[in-house]
């Protein structure tokens, strides 16, 4: 049981580091196209994310 539980914690915290470089990518994308509004929303989403 205590293997179950390891492997479904470590499988969270890779989807949960997936989806921040994701994030951190669209991020930048965004910047770099100076879209203002989506760089607001997705720093919005990693704040959620990182907290």
């Amino acid at each position: 049981m205590i293997n179950n539980k390891n492997t479904a914690q470590q499988a969270k915290q890779a989807h949960r580091n997936t989806l921040l470089e994701t994030l951190e990518h669209r991020l930048q994308v965004a910047k770099a196209n100076g879209q203002t509004a989506l760089v607001n929303q997705l720093e919005a989403e990693k704040r959620y994310y990182l907290s």
